[in-house]
């Protein structure tokens, strides 16, 4: 799952904020058109769209509508369309904020941070009787503090952030190990293991940690 994607049809912009987004740390994914913002953004899911308004084949209100009847991921619209109506009727479909272009990119940034750390800056992660507190790097299980390794920990992070979504084994293994690790795709396998041990209640038969055969993972 990408931080953000960007939607953006000029290819020279679109990459302009792309580098500007990857050297703050964000995941980012650059789509050209609304289509494609769409099936990437409901197959894999993201934290946030940035959207334009003029773009080849569905525009940016009717892709801003089709994420709003579906779920909440935040939107920032991006458009050189600069009139009262446009942003009203931008905010009026759900985006939770109406940027004009040209802009600055320090005020986009900042915009971005708001967002996430209103969204997402959270200490403790809690899903059932599992407790990750992110300061402390601990976890626990029924108000139990168990031991996880540095992967282990790593792992179910990403998979709590992610909860209630199927999340590849590819996309796990690059995720926590890298896509250049020396480790064998076996080793996710076995990290899975080892976390359905110290945190079910039956390891055989997991409530939190589902397998989705033939796919991958996903976290109840």
């Amino acid at each position: 799952m990408a931080d953000i994607i960007v939607v953006e049809d000029n290819q020279e912009i679109g990459i302009l904020l792309q580098d500007f987004l990857i050297a703050e740390g964000y995941d980012t994914y650059l789509s050209e058109t609304g289509e494609e913002c769409l099936e990437v953004l409901f197959e894999e899911g993201a934290k946030l769209v940035i959207l334009d308004i003029m773009l080849p084949g569905i525009d940016g209100f009717a892709v801003c509508k089709a994420i709003r009847d579906r779920d909440n991921t935040p939107i920032i619209i991006v458009s050189a369309k600069d009139t009262k109506e446009d942003k009203l009727k931008g905010i009026m479909l759900g985006a939770d904020d109406y940027i004009e272009k040209p802009y600055d990119i320090d005020i986009l940034l900042a915009k971005i941070s708001g967002i996430f750390k209103r969204r997402y800056s959270t200490d403790e992660m809690i899903c059932g009787d599992i407790k990750l507190d992110k300061v402390g790097r601990k976890v626990y299980k029924a108000g139990e503090e168990k031991s996880l390794n540095a992967k282990e920990y790593a792992l179910l992070l990403y998979m709590m952030e992610n909860k209630d979504k199927v999340i590849s084994k590819d996309e796990l293994f690059n995720k926590i190990w890298g896509f250049d690790s020396d480790s064998e795709p076996q080793t996710l396998t076995v990290h899975v293991k080892w976390l359905r041990e110290k945190l079910e209640d039956d390891p055989k038969k997991p409530t939190h940690i589902q397998t989705v055969w033939g796919v991958g993972y996903r976290f109840e």
